[in-house]
């Protein structure tokens, strides 16, 4: 993975993966850094994410190297997804009881 300039991980949190399976995110996240951009999307706040690498050491490490020279976006919007899938979900409603 050295060889991108930068590497997009999308929804981090949002599948429960093995611990064996975070601690090669976690590899990978300090192989990269300070040698390349890492761009992360989590609906979890850091507060929350030892349930995702399943260690607090392991959670703080990986943090501290995420947050290192980063630009933090937080966006405290409504989930767009969440809305286009009440949407679908009530015309299948609509659709069912005509």
């Amino acid at each position: 993975m050295a060889r991108f300039e930068g590497l997009i991980i999308d929804d981090l949190g949002y599948i429960q993966q093995s611990r064996d399976d975070m601690e090669v995110v976690f590899t990978l996240l300090a192989e990269r850094y300070e040698r390349g951009s890492v761009l992360m999307t989590s609906n979890l706040p850091f507060s929350k994410w030892e349930g995702i690498f399943k260690d607090a050491m392991m959670t703080a490490a990986a943090i501290d190297r995420l947050v290192h020279h980063s630009v933090i976006i937080e966006l405290n919007i409504p989930s767009y997804r969440e809305e286009e899938a009440k949407k679908k979900q009530q015309a299948e409603s609509q659709t069912a009881q005509e």
